[in-house]
């Protein structure tokens, strides 16, 4: 560090953020920890009174101005967790503050900043991301004479945020591994390693950011800093195309490394903290958590301490759905297969009867060709290569297979397409049954049919519940109505008749 550098140790212990910002726990991860065999603790910035760690920067920085600067009113750009900060900030200090945020912040975040900020806020949407919404930023300052609070490349702003590390050196004193931290324009990692390098520099400091947002990890790849032409919207509060110079400066002097993740990983880290903590994170919040999780299962770690920033929990409820139906894909849980089998009588009998007791986590089919069917099937697993032996067993019975569980398509968009009308399906009746949510559930069914009756149309997602709801068509000869009618009687299984239904008719029938 140069004679000219700020002194951040210095700068860290006198910052001012207490007013606003709690000391956050450093609270045990009990389930994750025994999952992974090393202590996870989690750093519970997620707690903070904007559920986000952007607190301590922006009051740090604004708390700092002189009162002319604060009199004239404040300018930010933020993708939603700064701008929280800057008006929490604005309402305690008494002055005006001005926020850019992009169109693309989730609502919850763009209601938060009015809530906080009150009167004293007014919010500008534009641009698709942090840096589209700092060049406005950049026009309003010069049109207004604004005094600009930056989000992370501030020598203020990385003080507050690397108060974070003094509580954490503070609140666990024995040996640790590495502390986990995400990564949007790197205030927060900066400020978390340049005090953990002055003061502790056997800790590793490992950064964390998103595959299709990884500024940080490409610019001190390349020794400099690398613009993005796009970023990636899922993990919004890091969606930043351009890193700073003072916090890419800081990063690639004290980081040891920067580890990347991806959409499923995240998801999988959201649902891990839930189980522990009860408590769900914004993607971006959840980055420090994938990311240790990548890195112990590649450095085959064991026995050792880790923490991982939970750094925000601003996450939009639209989202939940989405993040549940990746979650297992991103813990390796389930595979997703499309698996081609006889269009024969007895075909799907013995299809499960590979599967065996596996849990199916969805299985989608309808009938298109007189030769052979097209299952779209999703599988719970124990280990990532569970899917290489299930698909290899699949084929040793005579099933061509392909593994989706990688492939993008199949999972956002073809696993709720596969249907359509079909010539085939002749004398098809369509049933809805609420299956126990069990091992064995579609083999019981499957056995209690005649083999006289063939499966058309099938489609079932586990949900979570301890009943899932499926969709069934088969085709049933005028003469066997009667016996079909025995096969639901004494089933077993809540039913529903839907082949009057006038939307079957419309898309299926």
């Amino acid at each position: 560090m140069s004679d000219a550098a700020p002194d951040y140790l210095k700068k860290i212990l006198t910052a001012k953020v207490y007013d606003v910002a709690k000391e956050s726990e450093l609270e045990l991860a009990r389930t994750l920890s025994m999952r992974l065999h090393n202590r996870i603790y989690l750093k519970r910035e997620d707690n903070q009174t904007v559920f986000s760690f952007k607190i301590r920067g922006a009051y740090n920085k604004m708390a700092n101005l002189s009162e002319a600067e604060r009199e004239r009113g404040v300018l930010t750009a933020s993708a939603g967790n700064h701008a929280q900060g800057v008006a929490y900030s604005a309402a305690r200090l008494g002055c005006k503050a001005v926020i850019v945020m992009p169109v693309t912040t989730p609502q919850v975040k763009i209601d938060a900043v009015r809530t906080h900020g009150g009167r004293a806020v007014e919010v500008v949407l534009a641009g698709d991301s942090y840096s589209d919404a700092y060049t406005h930023a950049m026009t309003l300052q010069e049109e207004r004479g604004l005094t600009f609070v930056p989000p992370f490349d501030d020598p203020d702003v990385i003080a507050g945020q690397g108060t974070i590390a003094m509580e954490i050196l503070r609140q666990h004193q024995g040996p640790l591994h590495a502390i986990f931290v995400p990564i949007g324009g790197g205030g927060l990692a900066a400020g978390v390693a340049a005090y953990v390098k002055a003061v502790r520099p056997e800790i590793k400091v490992i950064g964390v950011q998103s595959v299709d947002s990884d500024a940080m990890a490409q610019s001190i790849h390349a020794g400099e800093r690398v613009l993005l032409s796009d970023v990636g919207l899922f993990a919004d509060g890091t969606a930043v195309k351009y890193v700073g110079a003072e916090t890419f400066r800081l990063c690639e002097a004290y980081l040891d490394e920067v580890v990347r993740v991806d959409t499923d990983q995240l998801c999988a880290a959201i649902k891990d903290v839930f189980q522990d903590t009860r408590s769900v994170l914004e993607p971006s919040g959840a980055l420090s958590v994938a990311g240790a999780k990548l890195y112990t299962e590649r450095e085959k770690l064991k026995g050792e301490t880790l923490v991982a920033i939970t750094s925000g929990a601003n996450m939009n409820f639209d989202r939940l759905r989405f993040v549940a139906e990746r979650a297992e894909v991103g813990e390796a849980r389930e595979a997703v297969f499309a698996v081609t089998i006889p269009e024969a009588r007895g075909s799907f009998k013995r299809f499960t009867e590979v599967v065996g007791n596996r849990n199916v986590t969805e299985f989608n089919y309808r009938i298109s060709e007189a030769s052979s069917a097209h299952i779209f099937v999703g599988i719970q697993m124990h280990n990532r290569d569970e899917g290489e032996r299930i698909k290899a067993g699949f084929e040793r019975h005579g099933f061509p297979t392909l593994d989706l569980s990688n492939d993008e398509l199949s999972k956002q968009h073809i696993r709720y397409m596969v249907g359509g009308r079909s010539s085939l399906a002749s004398h098809e009746v369509l049933y809805r049954f609420q299956f126990p949510e069990r091992p064995g559930a579609l083999m019981t069914f499957l056995s209690a049919m005649s083999p006289n009756w063939n499966i058309s149309l099938f489609h079932y997602r586990n949900q979570g519940a301890d009943y899932s709801n499926i969709l069934v068509g088969i085709q049933v000869p005028d003469n066997e109505k009667a016996a079909f009618r025995d096969f639901l009687a004494t089933l077993g299984y809540p039913y529903w008749d839907e082949s009057d239904n006038p939307v079957y008719k419309l898309f299926l029938g």
